[in-house]
């Protein structure tokens, strides 16, 4: 008998070097402040739309996963993360976790733009000895203007047990 794990781990193979896109929706002015306000930023230029060089503060677009509408409760798994955040793992009883993340900032983010994130799963990697053997899936996701193009990089590692 298969388990789930192992369920997940075909799943994730197939889908290796498969491009998905969502649409994020414009970055506006009030989402990117209410996230400097919850992260407790302090600098001007990421709290004040009406500052001379207001600019939307860097980690905002790579935080999300949604646009700014937020997800449905259909979208959740009981984990509390998105059914599709993790490849191959929807609809598996598998346990995840976030297993590491760099971002690289290609040019600052555009306000007032439509947004789409790329993402594609770049590896699959089995991990331990049974019965302690996960997996290791490492995501890349580019952020990008519908003008400007690119501007940011994320590589994401997720564990799956």
């Amino acid at each position: 008998m298969r388990t789930e794990l192992e369920h997940a781990r075909d799943r994730a193979e197939a889908m290796i070097g498969t491009r998905e896109t969502r649409e994020l929706g414009t970055v506006r002015p009030a989402e990117s402040v209410a996230f400097a306000v919850a992260t407790a930023e302090t600098d001007p230029r990421f709290l004040d739309p009406e500052h001379p060089a207001f600019a939307v503060h860097p980690m905002y677009l790579p935080s999300l996963l949604r646009g700014p509408q937020g997800g449905s409760d259909r979208e959740y798994r009981a984990d509390g993360m998105f059914r599709d955040e993790v490849p191959g793992t929807d609809g598996i009883d598998v346990r995840l976790m976030a297993g590491g993340q760099s971002v690289t900032f290609l040019r600052p983010a555009p306000l007032g733009e439509a947004v789409v994130v790329g993402r594609v799963l770049d590896t699959v990697t089995t991990k331990g000895r049974a019965p302690d053997e996960f997996l290791l899936l490492s995501v890349t996701k580019t952020y990008r203007g519908a003008q400007s193009g690119a501007f940011a990089k994320v590589v994401e590692k997720f564990i799956v047990r």
